[in-house]
Order: structure tokens, then sequence, then C-alpha cells
């Protein structure tokens, strides 16, 4: 993939009639990614929400949902202004050992989202995040919310694929779908029938 399409890619939005479509499948595909951390949430406590696997996993549950949630929160927090920092989460100690904190910061989250419209999805912004290993400044990207709030979701997805692991690890319960990608779903289903 060139970087021209990368970039146009990262701003491109639907418009006309398909629009609104769009909008209302982003938030509902945020609504449920969301839930399923939240179903996760309420099956735990505390100690096992905080708890650092062993060998090779060495993270928490709550390491890897903080995350998401700091991500989730950049975007949230900063539509009004139109500069996303990926780089400048909170990395809120409370948010990775507290089921119950958790779970309120996810549902401000959802209830934010909630508020988002069609218009809102398609405003551009500013995206700053580190992408390299060395020494270099992060970098400034144009984007969209709908784009950025498609990231976040994607990021999510993969996240719990990996607290998946770490739940099998410390003997936790996850649904089916938790951490598989909504494309590897259907292709399961469809190579299922």
């Amino acid at each position: 993939m060139s970087a021209s399409t990368t970039t146009l890619t990262r701003q491109e939005f639907p418009r006309g009639l398909e629009t609104q479509n769009y909008a209302t499948e982003l938030i509902r595909a945020t609504e449920d990614v969301l839930s399923q951390g939240l179903t996760l949430l309420f099956e735990l406590e505390d100690a096992t929400y905080s708890k650092t696997a062993g060998a090779p996993f060495h993270a928490s549950i709550g390491g890897h949902y903080r995350h998401v949630l700091e991500h989730f929160e950049s975007l949230t927090k900063r539509v009004r202004a139109g500069e996303i920092n990926y780089d400048a989460r909170e990395r809120n100690l409370r948010l990775q050992s507290e089921v119950t904190y958790a779970s309120i910061v996810t549902c401000d989250v959802l209830r934010a989202l909630k508020r988002y419209s069609a218009e809102t999805l398609s405003r551009n912004c500013k995206v700053i995040n580190s992408v390299g290993y060395g020494a270099s400044q992060p970098v400034s990207m144009d984007s969209n919310i709908g784009r950025e709030l498609a990231y976040c979701i994607g990021h999510a997805i993969h996240h719990y694929a990996i607290i998946r692991l770490v739940c099998h690890e410390l003997g936790v319960r996850v649904s089916a779908e938790f951490g598989v990608a909504p494309s590897t779903l259907k292709h399961r289903a469809a190579a299922a029938s």
C-alpha cells in the first residue's frame, strides 16, 4: 500500500445517503465492543482483573483494558478540539486495578458516543501518535473522527485477543467472540455452512 493510499484512506468518510447508515453502524460496532468489555468486567473481581499473568504474557487483564479505554477516551475527550493525541493518555492505575472504576469509565465513553452524529464522525482532525521506536518525534496526521473511531474499535479487538489469552492463563472464561475480529467470525460462519 502506498503512502498516498494510506493518507487517502485515513481521510475518507462516506458521503451522501449512506453517511447516516455508516455512522449508525460505526456507533453500534463501538457499543458492541465496549459492551463485550463490560460483560467481562462484570465477571471479575479486582484481584483477578489486576493480577499479572506469568510468562509469556507478563500482563494483566486490567493493563490491557486500561490501554483500550484510554484510546477511546483520547478520542472522546478531544473531539471538539479536533486534535487526538494517543501518546498523551493518562495511564490511570485505578483504571487497570479497579473493576468498578473501569466499568464507570466504560459507561462514560458509551454515553459520550451516544451523542455522536454523522456530522461528528465526518469532522476532520489531527492525530498525534508515536510510530517509531527510535528517538523520533511523534507524527501528526490528517484524519477524521469516524476513521479514528474505527481505529479504536480495531485496536480494542486486538487487545481483547491478548486479554483472552491472559484470561485463559488465569482460568477466566470469555465468550467465543471475545477478541475475534468480526470478519473472522463471518468467515467462520460461512465456512461452517
